[in-house]
C-alpha cells in the first residue's frame, strides 16, 4: 500500500502541471474563440479540419492528460469527432521537448520518424472518427441573444463581455466547471495507473523476451496500460533497444505509449461512448504497429 502511495503520488505531481496547463488553454478556448471559428475550421467533414487539428496538437507542449480538457472544449464549440481524436493523438504523441530529447538519445532518424508518424497517425485516426456516425451529448453553449432569443448573428451591443469577464469566466470554466465534469474520470485514471505500475511490473517480467514480433505485442500492451509522456518514453525505449527490442517495436511504444492513459479512455467512453474508444484504441494498435514495423524496414 505505501509503495501504491508513492507511485500514485508521483504520478499526480508529474501530470499536474499539464492539466493545470491544459484547464487554462481550454478555458481560454471555451471564452474567447468563437463557435464559429471553431466550426469553420473544426466542424465540418474532410481531411483539411483534421490536419488542422493534428497540426495545431504536435504544436502544444501538453501531455495526454492535459489534452482532455482542451479537447473537450473543442468538442462543445462544436469541433466534429474527427478533428477531436487527431488532436487526442498528435498532442501527446510528441512535443519539441520530446523530439530534442529522441533527436540526442536515438539519432536523427528515429526524430524525423516520430514526427512524421505522428501526423500520419493523427490524421488516418481522425479519419476513421469521421466515419462513425456519433450523436454528441453536449451542444455549444447559448448563442443566442439572451433578450430576443433570435438567431447568434443578432447580438445586442450591450450584454457583450468586457475583456475582464472573459477572463473571469475563462478560469471559471477552467477551475470549476471542466474539472467538476470530467475530473472524477482523470482521478481514477490515475488510481488505476498506479495499481498498474504498483502490482504488475511488466516491465520487469518481460524486458529479456522483446526480440521479434513480441517486442511489438509488447509495445502495445505496456503502452496502452501504463502512463509515460513523450518525452519520458524515449529514455526508456532507448534502454529495451539496447537490452535486445527491435527498433520498429521501440517506435511502436514511443508513437502508443504517450496517446493512451485510463483517463483518456474514460473521458472519450463518457463524452462519446464505448463505439468510439473501441474505434479509438484498434485504430491506434494498427497504425502504431504498421508504422513501427515500417521503421523497422527502414533501418535494416
Amino acid at each position: 500500500m505505501e509503495n501504491f502511495i508513492h507511485v500514485f503520488l508521483n504520478y499526480l505531481y508529474e501530470v499536474l502541471p499539464a492539466l493545470a496547463i491544459g484547464f487554462l488553454i481550454s478555458g481560454f478556448v471555451h471564452e474567447m474563440i468563437p463557435e464559429d471559428l471553431v466550426l469553420r475550421y473544426l466542424g465540418k467533414r474532410g481531411i483539411v479540419p483534421i490536419l488542422f487539428s493534428t497540426l495545431i496538437g504536435t504544436l502544444l507542449p501538453v501531455c495526454c492528460w492535459g489534452s482532455l480538457p482542451i479537447a473537450i472544449s473543442f468538442y462543445k464549440k462544436g469541433a466534429k469527432l474527427g478533428p477531436v481524436l487527431a488532436f487526442l493523438v498528435a498532442t501527446p504523441a510528441t512535443s519539441v521537448s520530446a523530439l530534442l530529447v529522441a533527436y540526442s538519445v536515438l539519432g536523427p532518424v528515429f526524430a524525423i520518424y516520430i514526427f512524421f508518424a505522428v501526423i500520419v497517425m493523427g490524421v488516418v485516426i481522425g479519419l476513421a472518427g469521421n466515419m462513425l456516425n456519433v450523436e454528441p451529448k453536449h451542444t455549444g453553449g447559448d448563442i443566442t441573444c439572451s433578450h430576443c432569443k433570435t438567431d447568434p448573428a443578432h447580438v445586442h451591443l450591450h450584454i457583450k463581455k468586457t475583456i475582464s469577464a472573459r477572463v473571469l469566466a475563462a478560469l471559471k470554466y477552467a477551475c470549476i466547471d471542466l474539472p467538476r465534469e470530467i475530473g472524477p474520470e482523470l482521478f481514477l485514471g490515475l488510481v488505476l495507473a498506479a495499481v498498474v505500475a504498483t502490482f504488475m511490473p511488466i516491465g520487469h517480467i518481460i524486458k529479456m523476451y522483446l526480440g521479434g514480433w513480441f517486442g511489438y505485442v509488447f509495445s502495445v500492451v505496456f503502452g496502452i496500460i501504463t502512463y509515460i509522456c513523450s518525452t519520458a518514453s524515449v529514455p526508456l525505449v532507448d534502454s529495451l533497444i539496447k537490452q535486445g527490442m527491435n527498433f520498429g517495436a521501440g517506435m511502436t511504444l514511443l508513437l502508443i505509449g504517450p496517446v493512451t492513459s485510463y483517463g483518456t479512455i474514460l473521458v472519450l467512453a463518457k463524452e462519446y461512448g464505448v463505439k468510439v474508444v473501441t474505434v479509438f484504441l484498434m485504430a491506434l494498435i494498427v497504425i502504431s504497429v504498421l508504422l513501427g514495423v515500417g521503421f523497422q524496414s527502414l533501418v535494416k
